[in-house]
């Protein structure tokens, strides 16, 4: 900064400045509220249908958070501009006191042409007037007078070009709407920005010259500013696509630095970890680089890192384990990786991705080698919802493509993993066979087709009613399920995603277990947004498949109980309007409990499949696993259940699950969790006998208590011997179980 800029300042524009942002702040706030309270608020309460559902909720929803966007980073801007504003009013003070103290000593500071400055005599002892005293200077005083007023230029500087730097990266965050970047300070954001090119520098050293103390530094720096915008995409833009794959596989050749393998150890996998977060906070940003950055990676995905190293999508897909990547950038991705895979297959007919025995390990988490890009990739999506749905739903191979392995039909990207694929052998740490690649496709088919990030229960009023393309997916894994049920029952480590998928679609699994489609069926199963269209038939072999492993079993039986209590009350609510009512309360709730019977006789006869098993313990471990969820849904009657209960809470007002619906699940699914203490069984035979008269019995209980909790919550003393109604109607359904599994899935059912 010039002398005469700072010494004749007026900083009047940036006052305005700070105090026009500090009233924009203000009214970001009030508009923040009203959007949040007022605008998202009153679309969580309404009663969504159809289209409205999927689209404009969602938009009224994604409008009022950047409202929230807009006030964080007006916020941010207002305490930058005020915070420079206060350390130049700070620096011009300075450099008038350190001028007036050269005056003392006879000093003068002239500024030059180009920004310098010179230090010179005041007045020259044999010009002085006659009488008057000039005081005594040496060249160290002139030395260090100019070295002071130097550290006052350069410190002023240094806040007019660190504001102007970060105050340009926020703006570059977002090209559209708003960024969520958030400092208090001004200070914060430029030691984001310093640590991030320090830090970047770090991951470009050769790795051979790489300390322990540098990569703990780097590890500690890396999780630290991960979630932090400006940091994020500066280091990746520093590092550079190239340089962010060149460093994760240089890191991990053991021969590079042998020493800094042996002593951190332990340590990859935070590394690694931290890293993966630290790239999707970046691909957040909208700013050139990362645009550039993104779309070199995409390019990089099928050539080798280096000379003859793994490709670029091996290892960038261990590098988005962790984190919500940017969804354009995901399916970019996810598109050119499947053309790589079909290159490397043969259209998917033959195997690609084998780890040899003298390739790297890519993966750090000691889960498996990370050699293959898909499985990496699939744990990315299971953290990005709409990514997921939309890669899902993606063709792989259409009809009539030149050298189509699986006669000549098409195939979505859902159909080749999850029934076609050849998954490469893979190991873990332990040398045991890794299962993660599937496990990862379950995760991110749970993300792709309930809207949420996978193994996150959310309460009802934050759920997002599914989309067409949401249930339609749906649609196929049950089929494919349905089709040949060894997919799940083969890979059981599977069930508690696709168990926690079917709590979130028992409303559509419940329609289906009618087989009548008309509008009376949409009022007894009300369903906000788009309908997963099942058929009895297959629904039915798909839960059966479900209830033979103890997670999937306890995530739909849970659900369904709590579903049936919460319908019940609905439905008996003496306010609910004619036009939505089914018909009488002793035919509604007599067809609610019908088909939560079904329900869990289907499931309860999946769980004797295989209890019949050489598992001794299996028994035990199915009461576990539904004890289990009594923590999982922590008070919170309905978490985890889905739409369909969030939406029939009151679908007058639209407020979340309240009082009376809570009460009702609360007490069936107390009596539920109290009888889940499953023993391992004695003699097969007896055993499945006794489990299913325990199982027709409690099952009978739970709808009783449920119909007869909804009548008292809503003082309906007109319905006597509801109740009863429930309790005969249930075990009418768990009876017709009994029945159609054999009949529906005699080719798979041998239990009984």
């Amino acid at each position: 900064m010039d002398l005469d800029a700072l010494r004749s300042a007026n900083f009047k524009l940036l006052d305005d400045a700070v105090s026009d942002w500090s009233r924009l702040v203000d009214n970001l706030e009030d508009l923040k509220e009203a959007a949040g309270k007022g605008l998202a608020g009153a679309a969580k309460k309404a009663n969504w249908a159809g289209y409205n559902a999927t689209v404009s909720k969602e938009f009224i929803g994604k409008t009022a958070a950047e409202f929230d966007d807009a006030h964080t980073q007006a916020r941010s801007i207002w305490k930058i501009l005020r915070d420079t504003r206060d350390e130049l009013v700070k620096h011009r003070g300075r450099l008038k006191e350190v001028i007036e103290g050269g005056l003392k000593k006879n000093l003068t500071v002239t500024s030059t042409s180009g920004g310098g400055f010179t230090v010179s005599m005041n007045i020259h002892p044999d010009r002085a007037g006659k009488g008057t005293s000039v005081p005594d200077h040496g060249q160290s005083d002139v030395t260090a007078l100019r070295d002071e007023i130097q550290k006052v230029l350069d410190k002023a500087s240094e806040s007019d070009s660190t504001a102007s730097m970060v105050l340009q990266a926020l703006a570059d965050q977002s090209t559209l709407g708003f960024s969520d970047a958030n400092y208090s300070d001004r200070d914060g954001a430029v030691a984001a920005v310093k640590e991030a090119d320090a830090l970047s520098k770090l991951a470009k050293k050769n790795p051979a010259d790489l300390s322990a103390a540098e990569f703990d530094r780097l590890n500690a720096g890396l999780k630290k500013y991960a979630g932090d915008g400006l940091f994020s995409e500066r280091f990746a833009t520093q590092l550079g696509a190239e340089g962010t794959l060149k460093f994760w596989v240089d890191i991990n050749n053991p021969d590079a630095n042998p020493q800094l393998n042996l002593s951190r150890h332990d340590k990859f996998d935070d590394l690694q970890k931290n890293l993966s977060l630290t790239l999707a906070t970046a691909t957040q940003s909208d700013s050139l680089g990362m645009t550039e950055w993104t779309s070199k990676m995409v390019d990089l995905g099928n050539r080798p890192v280096g000379n003859s190293g793994p490709m670029g999508f091996q290892v960038m897909s261990n590098l988005m384990r962790w984190g919500d990547f940017d969804d354009q950038f995901l399916r970019d991705y996810g598109s050119r990786l499947m053309e790589a895979e079909k290159v490397l297959t043969g259209n998917g007919e033959g195997k690609a991705w084998q780890r040899t025995a003298g390739d790297i390990h890519l993966n750090r988490t000691r889960s498996d080698t990370g050699w293959d890009p898909v499985a990496g990739y699939l744990k990315g999506l299971s953290n990005s919802p709409d990514a997921a749905t939309n890669f899902f739903n993606d063709r792989f191979i259409s009809k009539g493509d030149e050298n189509n392995p699986f006669d000549n039909t098409s195939k979505s990207n859902f159909q080749y993993l999850f029934e076609e694929r050849n998954w490469p052998a893979d190991f873990d740490d332990e040398g045991e066979i890794s299962h993660t690649g599937r496990n990862n496709l379950a995760l991110a088919l749970e993300a792709a087709t309930t809207g949420h990030p996978a193994g996150e229960l959310l309460s009802p009023h934050d759920t997002v009613p599914h989309s067409a393309e949401q249930a339609s997916l749906m649609e196929s894994v049950v089929s494919s399920i349905a089709e040949d049920t060894k997919r799940l029952t083969d890979h059981s480590y599977m069930s508690d995603s696709i168990g926690q998928m079917a709590s979130e679609y028992l409303p559509d699994i419940n329609r289906s277990l009618t087989d009548d489609y008309d509008d009376d069926t949409d009022r007894l199963f009300p369903i906000a947004g788009s309908e997963a269209s099942l058929k009895h038939e297959e629904t039915t072999r798909f839960l059966f498949a479900v209830g033979q492993t103890s997670e999937g079993y306890a995530a739909v039986e849970v659900g369904q109980k709590s579903y049936m209590a919460n319908l019940m009350e609905y439905h008996l609510n003496p306010d609910l309007p004619a036009h939505l009512r089914y018909g009488d309360e002793g035919r509604t709730i007599d067809q609610i409990a019908q088909g939560s019977g079904e329900v869990a006789g289907t499931l309860a006869i999946g769980r004797q499949e295989a209890v019949a098993g050489p598992a001794e313990a299996s028994d035990k471990k199915y009461g576990e696993a539904v004890s289990q969820w009594k923590n999982a849904i922590s008070g919170g009657i309905g978490t985890g259940i889905g739409v369909g209960t969030a939406y029939i809470a009151n679908p007058i007002t639209g407020a979340a699950v309240g009082g009376a619906a809570s009460t009702v699940s609360s007490m069936v699914l107390e009596s539920l969790f109290s009888d889940a203490e499953g023993q391992a069984k004695e003699k097969a035979g007896s055993a499945i006998g006794e489990h299913w008269e325990n199982g027709l019995e409690n099952n009978n209980r739970y709808s009783e208590i449920a119909a007869e909790k909804a009548q008292q919550a809503h003082g309906r003393s007109d319905l006597s011997g509801i109740d009863e109604v429930a309790r005969i109607a249930s075990q009418r359904g768990y009876q017709f179980a009994g029945t159609n599994v054999p009949l529906m899935a005699a080719e798979i059912h041998t239990a009984i």
